[in-house]
């Protein structure tokens, strides 16, 4: 049993130091890399992101503002069909009342 004991405790402390091992790698690594100089964004990349951004914007603005223009006029275009349409049926209406009233006068003027 005792060996079994040490045979435990010698795997924990092995396993210990190599998890010590690769702690003190990674803080390595880590270090290295804050070290390391890294670039940060060039004024050339800067500019042509720029450059593209606004060049997409302008292609894409107009677009966008006359999808809208054609969404509106199209409204306005079916409102006043809807009132041509009813002005129609309406004038339909009074040519009848027009046409009987006429009619209406002159049975009445043959009758009198």
């Amino acid at each position: 049993m005792n060996k079994l004991v040490e045979d435990d405790f010698l795997m924990i402390t092995k396993n210990k130091k190599k998890i010590k091992k690769s702690k003190y790698k990674l803080l390595d690594e880590i270090e290295s890399s804050r070290n390391n100089n890294v670039e940060n964004l060039s004024f050339k990349l800067l500019i042509s992101v720029f450059l593209v951004l606004f060049t997409v914007l302008i292609i894409v603005l107009p677009k966008i503002y006359l999808k809208n223009e054609i969404y509106y006029k199209s409204r306005d275009i079916s409102k006043l069909y809807n009132e041509y349409s009813i002005l129609k049926e309406e004038n339909r209406v009074l040519k009848r009342k027009l046409e009987y009233m006429k009619f209406k006068n002159r049975v009445l003027d043959t009758i009198f």
